[in-house]
């Protein structure tokens, strides 16, 4: 299992009996606009978007309640007005190479309620529906690397799912960063950490207790597939196991190179997986690798180089002892990198998520604030209306 440089994302797993966690505070929630059956709200602050009905109608209201971040985001990732190519964040790419980018993936393999969503989502924010599908792409055109880890040290005993994401801050991604909830008509509900004008997914639960966490490796242009964001997404709104996750990649057709660490609080279990468009590989708790060599009991630990070494030693020496805040902590330096974009803890059986991004200043994730979310709550009940409730 190689790595080529720039995320990683990092799993705790803890397979034990359950206790008690102290109580939290609510966080003070306060609605933004309403569009149909979604609604945008912040939660401390932080934006949290809620779609739910058909692809049509959540790509609708995505594409309406989110619009102007949505335009600055695929403004600044796509700028097409360049003579020898189209700028994506910091690169530039020829446009017969974006062309056949777009042809490869998007003609062929993407199931149709994605490209349904999608479409909605360029006419709710007034853009042309080849930007929105070409900034979904992105994460196919840019490979990282790093590690997954799962442990059942913890003494909260229970399952905690932990993601690192080492992405470029440049491209200023968090600037738009937005908490999904979504509720796709007929399937299971999820929670994604994304980003405005964002469909597919690269970190998230659902109330099924299921957790994914991605990072990616070689393969740029093996494009023949599903992209890798969307089957992500698959797995969020349609797997109910860790079976059922693991067969979401075993049972479509897959592009690049990309590893996965997912985890299923249900039954206290998780695998790291290496997908590739020739099969996929997975690696289950306290399982070694010949590129892996230092297990830990009830963990799986993917990583490369010193940070293997590191992750290894601290969830070594932590043992039995992590609870969430100190968890959170696993995912500084040297775990996380300068271009750390965001974190993520998820704890699936209680529907607990936290969340940091980096700051506008490009500052990692790691050293800025995390905001809880109980993701139950949130889609329980919608906040108390303000006198505005109906603007777009």
């Amino acid at each position: 299992m190689t790595r080529t440089c720039l995320s990683f994302l990092l799993a705790i797993l803890l397979i034990s009996l359950p206790c008690p966690a102290e109580p939290q505070p609510s966080p003070a929630r306060k609605l933004l606009a309403v569009e149909g059956k979604g609604y945008l709200e912040t939660v401390d602050g932080y934006p949290v978007l809620h779609l739910k009905g058909t692809p049509e109608e959540m790509g609708r209201q995505h594409g309406i309640l989110m619009k102007d971040h949505i335009r600055q985001n695929v403004d600044f990732l796509l700028a097409d007005g360049l003579e020898d190519g189209i700028r994506v964040g910091p690169l530039t790419l020829r446009r017969s190479h974006v062309a056949n980018f777009l042809n490869a993936s998007f003609n062929r393999k993407i199931p149709a309620r994605f490209l349904e969503e999608m479409k909605a989502l360029a006419r709710g924010a007034d853009l042309p529906e080849w930007k929105v599908t070409a900034a979904n792409l992105i994460p196919e055109l840019m490979h990282c690397s790093g590690f997954a880890l799962l442990s059942d040290a913890t003494s909260e005993k229970k399952l905690m799912h932990g993601r690192v994401l080492d992405y470029g801050v440049s491209l200023r991604l968090q600037d738009h960063a937005v908490l999904i909830l979504q509720d796709p008509e007929g399937r299971i509900p999820f929670a994604n950490v994304s980003y405005a004008g964002f469909i597919g997914s690269v970190t998230g639960m659902n109330v099924r207790q299921v957790s994914i966490g991605e990072m990616g490796g070689g393969g740029t242009g093996r494009w023949d597939g599903v992209p890798m964001s969307l089957l992500v997404r698959m797995v969020l709104e349609d797997a109910r196991t860790l079976d059922e996750a693991v067969g979401v990649f075993r049972d479509n057709p897959r592009t690049c190179e990309y590893y996965y660490v997912i985890a299923d609080a249900k039954s206290d279990s998780a695998v790291g997986m290496k997908a590739v468009p020739d099969g996929i590989e997975t690696v289950r708790p306290g399982e070694s690798h010949k590129l892996l060599p230092h297990p830990v009991k009830n963990t799986v630990l993917m990583s490369a180089g010193d940070r293997y070494v590191n992750l290894a030693r601290l969830v070594a020496q932590g043992y039995g002892t992590f609870t969430q805040a100190t968890a959170i902590r696993l995912m500084d330096k040297p775990v996380a990198m300068n271009s750390n974009l965001h974190d993520a803890l998820m704890v699936p059986a209680d529907g607990v998520l936290w969340v940091a991004n980096a700051d506008k200043d490009g500052n990692p994730a790691w050293k800025q604030k995390y905001y809880r979310f109980d993701v139950r709550e949130l889609l329980a009940r919608r906040p108390t209306e303000p006198a505005n409730a109906g603007a777009k």
